[in-house]
């Protein structure tokens, strides 16, 4: 059986893909550069349980590498994740996002296309931008408001390029929300759960009634192997719960569950925020048979448990505290 290959193998969500995709047989081809926009440490824990696999190959390996188009070559699927993640740095650190999102998704279409190997690609709903009607649909226009959405617009269409051009096979994720262990640091529930475990004001961009469409990372990760089994080529697929929270209303849930009452404090909405996320999940539905199953009660408890776990093994390693590995 050909192995398959997980770009960003180290990262929130790909680590999890990585898990999955042992769990169903395969043999995995791990590839991250541990990119430095946070820490390597909480990279490393992500990929322990992966590394323990006698089927899991990890190389660390930046996507722009030639090597690249090796791996590439063997494999049935590639399953693009690697990127430059968030939206407030990519307005001064843009020629990294370039490089990584744009630069980097060129050269595994690439590869990808020249060894005709069928190729599942992130995409995030930060291409939509502030959509004019919400839940937003696949066939909403794409009007990003941050360079990383536009960023990942270009990753689209660029991959819709190599499809029409040269026969690629990819299918397209939108991603929302994702929550769930391992979630970056520098993310929304991450930055929640830290500050209440360390007494600290939980700090909120804007008001708080906006709303999220948070989406747990199983539930992405069974979407993205549909995408893989399923996926129509060409296609790009809304992935998310279908259902939209305010931050509020999240943010007590949190508190409730590590038993914390949240001291808020608030700033102004920061460039690129998107004020609502909602997604309409049907095309995936009906295509891929996917629909998230995670109650979010549920998959706010286990990033908890997650984390405090997170925090434990850091200082059992020496590194201290978790802030220090931020």
């Amino acid at each position: 059986m050909k192995p398959v290959v997980v770009t960003g193998a180290a990262g929130f969500i790909a680590s999890h893909l990585c898990e999955a995709l042992l769990a169903a047989g395969c043999t995995v081809y791990g590839i991250d550069a541990f990119s430095a926009h946070y820490a390597r440490e909480l990279k490393e824990l992500n990929l322990l349980p992966s590394l323990a696999h006698e089927r899991f190959a990890f190389h660390e390996l930046d996507i722009l590498d030639p090597t690249l188009d090796e791996l590439v070559e063997e494999a049935k699927w590639v399953f693009h994740l690697a990127a430059r993640p968030g939206v407030r740095d990519s307005w001064s650190d843009f020629a990294d996002y370039n490089r990584a999102n744009i630069l980097g998704t060129r050269a595994v279409l690439d590869a990808t296309a020249r060894h005709r190997v069928r190729l599942i690609y992130a995409s995030s709903s930060s291409v939509y931008g502030d959509a004019a009607e919400l839940p937003v649909s696949e066939e909403a226009p794409l009007r990003p408001v941050s360079p990383y959405g536009a960023s990942k617009a270009m990753t689209e269409m660029l991959s819709s390029a190599y499809a029409r051009s040269r026969g690629l096979e990819a299918v397209g994720l939108r991603y929302f929300t994702v929550y769930g262990p391992r979630q970056r640091p520098d993310m929304a529930l991450a930055r929640f759960i830290e500050a209440m475990l360390a007494g600290r004001e939980v700090l909120l961009f804007g008001d708080g009634r906006q709303l999220r469409d948070f989406t747990y990372v199983g539930d992405v990760v069974a979407a993205t192997v549909a995408a893989a089994e399923r996926g129509r080529t060409g296609a790009v697929y809304n992935v998310a719960s279908g259902s939209a929270r305010p931050l509020l209303e999240v943010i007590d849930a949190l508190g409730e569950t590590l038993k914390r009452e949240p001291r808020l404090a608030f700033e102004t909405i920061k460039a690129g925020d998107v004020r609502d996320t909602w997604a309409d999940t049907d095309l995936a539905r009906r295509e891929l048979g996917f629909q998230a199953k995670t109650p979010l009660a549920e998959g706010l408890a286990a990033q908890a448990r997650a984390a405090e776990g997170r925090r434990a093994a850091l200082a059992a390693a020496g590194t201290g505290t978790f802030l220090s590995a931020l």
